[in-house]
Protein backbone atom coordinates (compact mmCIF):
# COMPACT_ATOMS: atom_id res chain seq x y z
CA UNK A 1 0.00 0.00 0.00
CA UNK A 2 1.04 3.75 -0.55
CA UNK A 3 2.21 5.44 2.07
CA UNK A 4 0.69 8.39 1.05
CA UNK A 5 -3.11 6.68 0.63
CA UNK A 6 -5.64 8.29 2.77
CA UNK A 7 -6.78 5.70 4.76
CA UNK A 8 -9.52 5.98 8.04
CA UNK A 9 -8.56 2.71 9.86
CA UNK A 10 -5.16 1.31 9.77
CA UNK A 11 -5.46 -2.56 10.55
CA UNK A 12 -2.35 -4.24 12.06
CA UNK A 13 -1.83 -7.98 12.43
CA UNK A 14 1.39 -9.74 14.23
CA UNK A 15 0.79 -12.24 11.44
CA UNK A 16 0.14 -13.19 8.02
CA UNK A 17 -1.82 -16.42 9.55
CA UNK A 18 -3.97 -13.51 11.33
CA UNK A 19 -5.64 -12.74 8.13
CA UNK A 20 -8.77 -15.70 8.73
CA UNK A 21 -9.58 -13.65 11.82
CA UNK A 22 -9.09 -9.87 10.54
CA UNK A 23 -11.06 -10.72 7.47
CA UNK A 24 -14.44 -10.45 9.00
CA UNK A 25 -13.46 -6.80 10.36
CA UNK A 26 -12.49 -6.46 6.60
CA UNK A 27 -15.69 -7.32 5.43
CA UNK A 28 -17.84 -4.64 7.53
CA UNK A 29 -15.08 -1.84 6.85
CA UNK A 30 -15.49 -2.26 2.75
CA UNK A 31 -19.61 -2.83 3.42
CA UNK A 32 -19.33 0.30 5.08
CA UNK A 33 -17.15 1.95 2.83
CA UNK A 34 -14.33 2.70 4.85
CA UNK A 35 -11.05 3.47 3.77
CA UNK A 36 -8.44 0.78 5.18
CA UNK A 37 -5.47 -0.93 4.62
CA UNK A 38 -3.43 -3.72 6.35
CA UNK A 39 -0.10 -4.52 7.33
CA UNK A 40 1.81 -7.44 9.10
CA UNK A 41 4.19 -5.90 11.65
CA UNK A 42 5.31 -7.73 14.57
CA UNK A 43 5.51 -5.76 17.74
CA UNK A 44 8.48 -8.55 18.82
CA UNK A 45 10.26 -9.01 15.27
CA UNK A 46 9.77 -5.21 14.18
CA UNK A 47 9.97 -3.46 16.54
CA UNK A 48 10.90 -0.20 15.52
CA UNK A 49 8.68 -0.87 12.08
CA UNK A 50 5.24 -0.64 13.87
CA UNK A 51 6.62 2.65 15.64
CA UNK A 52 7.61 4.02 12.48
CA UNK A 53 4.26 3.35 11.06
CA UNK A 54 2.07 4.17 13.59
CA UNK A 55 3.75 7.52 14.23
CA UNK A 56 2.82 8.35 10.84
CA UNK A 57 -0.74 7.39 10.51
CA UNK A 58 -2.34 10.74 11.67
CA UNK A 59 -0.70 13.10 9.44
CA UNK A 60 -1.90 10.22 6.40
CA UNK A 61 -5.65 10.49 8.00
CA UNK A 62 -6.24 7.90 9.94
CA UNK A 63 -8.34 8.08 12.62
CA UNK A 64 -8.66 4.24 14.36
CA UNK A 65 -6.09 1.69 14.40
CA UNK A 66 -7.04 -2.33 14.75
CA UNK A 67 -4.30 -4.87 16.10
CA UNK A 68 -4.81 -8.45 16.17
CA UNK A 69 -2.07 -10.19 17.23
CA UNK A 70 -2.20 -13.50 19.44
CA UNK A 71 -0.32 -15.06 22.62
CA UNK A 72 2.05 -11.98 24.08
CA UNK A 73 -0.87 -9.77 22.06
CA UNK A 74 1.43 -6.98 22.62
CA UNK A 75 0.66 -5.48 18.95
CA UNK A 76 -1.69 -2.80 20.13
CA UNK A 77 -0.13 -2.03 22.90
CA UNK A 78 2.50 -0.97 21.29
CA UNK A 79 0.19 0.88 19.21
CA UNK A 80 -0.75 2.45 22.01
CA UNK A 81 2.15 3.55 23.29
CA UNK A 82 3.03 5.63 20.23
CA UNK A 83 -0.12 7.56 19.14
CA UNK A 84 -3.08 9.33 20.98
CA UNK A 85 -5.27 7.28 18.04
CA UNK A 86 -7.40 4.99 19.40
CA UNK A 87 -6.75 1.57 19.51
CA UNK A 88 -8.94 -1.45 19.15
CA UNK A 89 -7.37 -4.78 20.14
CA UNK A 90 -8.30 -8.18 18.68
CA UNK A 91 -7.43 -11.23 20.83
CA UNK A 92 -6.24 -14.01 18.16
CA UNK A 93 -7.48 -17.50 19.61
CA UNK A 94 -4.30 -19.77 19.85
CA UNK A 95 -3.59 -23.21 20.27
CA UNK A 96 -2.53 -23.55 23.67
CA UNK A 97 -4.72 -21.71 25.42
CA UNK A 98 -7.64 -20.72 23.17
CA UNK A 99 -7.14 -17.51 22.72
CA UNK A 100 -6.93 -16.46 26.88
CA UNK A 101 -3.42 -15.61 26.86
CA UNK A 102 -3.80 -13.04 23.88
CA UNK A 103 -7.10 -11.57 25.40
CA UNK A 104 -4.95 -11.18 29.06
CA UNK A 105 -2.12 -9.87 27.03
CA UNK A 106 -4.55 -7.06 24.86
CA UNK A 107 -6.78 -6.05 28.21
CA UNK A 108 -3.94 -5.51 31.25
CA UNK A 109 -2.48 -2.73 29.68
CA UNK A 110 -0.94 0.18 32.01
CA UNK A 111 -2.72 3.52 33.23
CA UNK A 112 -1.89 5.64 30.74
CA UNK A 113 -2.00 3.29 27.73
CA UNK A 114 -5.52 2.17 26.79
CA UNK A 115 -7.00 0.06 24.57
CA UNK A 116 -9.78 -1.23 23.76
CA UNK A 117 -10.49 -5.27 23.93
CA UNK A 118 -12.92 -6.89 22.06
CA UNK A 119 -13.46 -10.55 22.18
CA UNK A 120 -11.18 -13.15 21.17
CA UNK A 121 -11.41 -14.30 17.32
CA UNK A 122 -13.71 -13.26 14.89
CA UNK A 123 -16.46 -12.40 16.77
CA UNK A 124 -14.13 -9.91 18.51
CA UNK A 125 -12.60 -8.79 14.82
CA UNK A 126 -16.09 -8.33 13.91
CA UNK A 127 -16.92 -5.78 16.27
CA UNK A 128 -14.19 -4.18 16.54
CA UNK A 129 -14.51 -2.80 13.09
CA UNK A 130 -18.25 -2.04 14.16
CA UNK A 131 -16.42 0.47 17.05
CA UNK A 132 -14.28 1.43 14.48
CA UNK A 133 -16.99 2.65 12.55
CA UNK A 134 -18.85 4.00 15.46
CA UNK A 135 -16.08 6.39 16.49
CA UNK A 136 -15.78 7.67 12.92
CA UNK A 137 -19.74 7.84 13.05
CA UNK A 138 -19.20 10.74 15.54
CA UNK A 139 -17.20 13.17 12.61
CA UNK A 140 -19.15 11.39 9.25
CA UNK A 141 -22.71 11.92 8.83
CA UNK A 142 -22.90 9.50 5.95
CA UNK A 143 -21.16 6.87 8.20
CA UNK A 144 -23.61 7.80 10.71
CA UNK A 145 -26.63 7.25 8.80
CA UNK A 146 -25.03 3.95 7.71
CA UNK A 147 -24.46 2.49 11.30
CA UNK A 148 -27.78 3.72 12.53
CA UNK A 149 -29.57 1.40 9.93
CA UNK A 150 -27.08 -1.44 10.67
CA UNK A 151 -28.36 -1.54 13.98
CA UNK A 152 -31.79 -0.95 13.23
CA UNK A 153 -31.27 -3.96 10.72
CA UNK A 154 -30.68 -6.27 13.61
CA UNK A 155 -33.03 -5.20 15.69
CA UNK A 156 -35.32 -6.06 12.47
CA UNK A 157 -33.33 -9.59 12.48
CA UNK A 158 -35.01 -10.43 15.75
CA UNK A 159 -38.19 -9.25 16.09
CA UNK A 160 -38.56 -11.43 12.78
CA UNK A 161 -38.09 -14.37 14.91
CA UNK A 162 -40.89 -16.91 15.75
CA UNK A 163 -41.02 -19.75 17.63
Amino acid sequence: MSKDKKIKVAILMGSKSDLDTVQVAVDVLKIMKVEYEIRVLSAHRTPKDVVKYVEALAERGAQVIIAAAGMSAALAGTAAAHTILPVIGIPIETKTLKGLDSLLSTVQMPKGIPVACMAIGKSGAENSAIFACQILALQDQALRKKMLNFKEDMARAIRKIKI
